[in-house]
């Protein structure tokens, strides 16, 4: 087990400071924002900032991960608290403390089990498209908070458009005016001057405009006072009842974390070197969910956002964390009056800029390009979560997962071998006629698992060579099971059947290269009686089709 702060020396503490600073500019408007979105007040998102980041930044084995709420978990909170409390109340705040705490025993969970696999469930497609529903929702929010006009943040998607169009003729020019201006900041400052942290520029400049104009009394919201103090431990008291109604959204939550953050962290790992433990990450996150829960925040994941720039900040380890938390703290300790003025219209341009790149644009015309097929889960995944909700989104997320996963594996390539032992193309029930791979023997390899999407597919496939080989006589079938891992019940009565009609057509059946697993798998299902198992295809050549021997004329390939 690593140290923490590992990787921290004294020629790099301070770029690791300096890059603290930045990480903490960026950090404090982004959080408020979250929070808001999330429909709970500015210091949820200011307290995910303290204790939570200290405890990840202790234990994760990532040097660089940045922990925090971001744009699409707060959007999942909100979405899914909604209809169970009043977003602003202390019920609501209630929940989002259950809701945490849950996220944090679900990642310890699969930590200590070891399951953070089935967040491999959830592809690029699905991920592009239930993020980028989420940020649509958001966006439209964001929006009408930059224009002045009030909408049910905590409603309904097609609510929220209707509310926002209906509520234009409430339409605030100053407001819009603040927001138009902090867009055209925002992006062009983080083009030409990256290393300047612009959210805080933006945010205190308008503030400063506010306060100096008076602003807030021509109908600009601002963000109004914020209680000072650290951050109190508490335990959210709720019916059992409402906890098993969260249970839902928390797995949404984990297993978006999850495929996002292990992604992320494998990825920086590997640029830059350094050890990466997918269980201890989790276990990392469960921690500070736990935490978030305990002392008033809510869902903590990781931020890629932050990340990266972390990462251009020439920060590799985790001690800018340490000084975001403690930067923070002091914050809420002696800086609380400084946020009262903040105007909204800056806090929705900052997060609506922040959120333009989970919309996916560029990620669904590269699916559109390189495969209709998963450009079509994405989009369904993106509709779903727009239009019925981000846990029907999720649903449909893994139903859709499942399906592409099984029509792929349904299809596997299934090939008949040349006696010079390359593969044809995948063989099909219209196989061309005298394809054999020696004089009166067919070799057959399977490139996938036999299970039940794929037991029945891959008897036809046999079935149909045989029948193509005619009416040159095929007296074996040898079956090359080097990419066969595993066989189930369901792909064992499949194959138990293709062998009796072998038997019936006086066709033996052989093996070649069978893993040893696999030649147990075989036998323990019954499969394995006296057939000859080979250690290669040649050897199965050699004793059952000896004029065969010497490679032969290459044969046409199956299709």
């Amino acid at each position: 087990m690593s140290r923490p702060l590992a990787g921290l020396t004294r020629r790099t503490i301070a770029t690791e400071l300096t890059a603290g600073v930045t990480l903490l500019a960026i950090a404090i408007p982004l959080n408020i924002g979250y929070a808001q979105i999330a429909g709970l007040p500015a210091t949820a998102g200011l307290y995910a900032l303290i204790v939570p980041t200290i405890v990840y930044a202790l234990v994760v084995s990532s040097r660089q991960l940045v922990a925090s709420p971001d744009a699409a978990a707060a959007a999942l909170v909100a979405s899914s608290l909604g209809g169970l409390a009043v977003a602003g109340s202390a019920d609501y705040a209630t929940l989002a403390l259950a809701q945490a705490i849950l996220c944090g025993g679900m990642f310890v969970l699969l930590a200590v089990f070891r399951l953070g696999f089935l967040a491999n469930f959830l592809s690029q497609p699905i991920l592009v498209g239930f993020v980028g529903g989420l940020a649509l929702d958001i966006m439209v929010s964001q929006i009408a908070k930059m224009l002045g006009v009030k909408i049910d943040s905590g409603g309904e998607f097609i609510d929220k458009v209707i509310g926002l169009v209906t509520g234009l003729s409430t339409f605030n020019g100053w407001s819009a005016l603040l927001a138009l201006v902090s867009v055209a900041v925002l992006p062009l400052g983080q083009r030409y001057l990256r290393s300047v942290p612009w959210a805080l520029i933006v945010l205190i400049a308008t503030t400063v405009v506010v306060v100096l104009t008076g602003l807030d009394d021509r109908g600009v919201a601002v963000l109004g006072a914020v209680p000072a103090g650290p951050p109190a431990l508490t335990w959210p008291i709720i019916d059992w009842s409402l906890w098993i109604a969260l249970v839902p959204s928390a797995i949404a939550l984990t297993l978006v974390t999850t495929a996002e953050g292990l992604l992320v962290s494998r990825s920086y790992a590997e640029k830059h070197r350094y050890p990466f433990r997918a269980n201890r990450d989790l276990l990392a996150l469960g921690l500070a969910n736990a935490a978030a829960g305990a002392q008033g925040s809510f869902a903590v994941g990781s931020s890629t956002s932050r990340t990266a720039a972390m990462d251009q900040a020439g920060s590799r380890t985790q001690l800018p964390s340490l000084v975001l938390a403690v930067g923070t703290l002091l914050l809420l300790l002696f800086g609380t009056a400084l946020l009262a003025d903040i105007p909204s219209p800056a806090i929705g341009a900052i997060v609506g800029v922040a959120i333009v790149p989970l919309l996916g644009i560029r990620e669904f015309i590269s699916l559109w390009r390189l495969d209709r097929f998963e450009f079509v889960i994405g989009a369904v995944c993106f509709l779903v979560t727009l239009f019925v909700g981000s846990i029907a989104g999720i649903v449909v997320a893994f139903v859709l997962a499942l399906i592409n996963l099984a029509q792929r594996a349904s299809h596997p390539a299934i090939d008949v071998l040349e006696s010079s032992g390359d593969p044809g193309e995948s063989l099909l029930e219209d196989a061309p006629a005298g394809t054999t791979t020696a004089p009166g023997v067919i070799v057959v390899r399977l490139a996938a698992p036999l299970f039940f999407a794929n037991g029945a597919v891959f008897s036809a496939a046999v079935k149909s060579a045989v029948s193509a080989a005619r009416p040159c006589p095929v007296h074996h079938v040898v079956i090359d099971m080097e990419a066969v891992t595993d066989i189930d019940v369901t792909g064992a009565e499949s194959f138990r059947a293709l062998r009796e009609w072998l038997g019936s057509q006086t066709i033996s059946l052989a093996f070649s290269r069978v893993r040893p697993p696999t030649l147990r798998r075989l036998r323990s299902l019954g499969l394995l009686d006296h057939e000859p198992v080979y250690a290669t295809n040649r050897a199965a050549l050699n004793d059952l089709a000896p004029t065969a021997a010497a490679p032969p004329a290459p044969s046409r390939k199956a299709t």
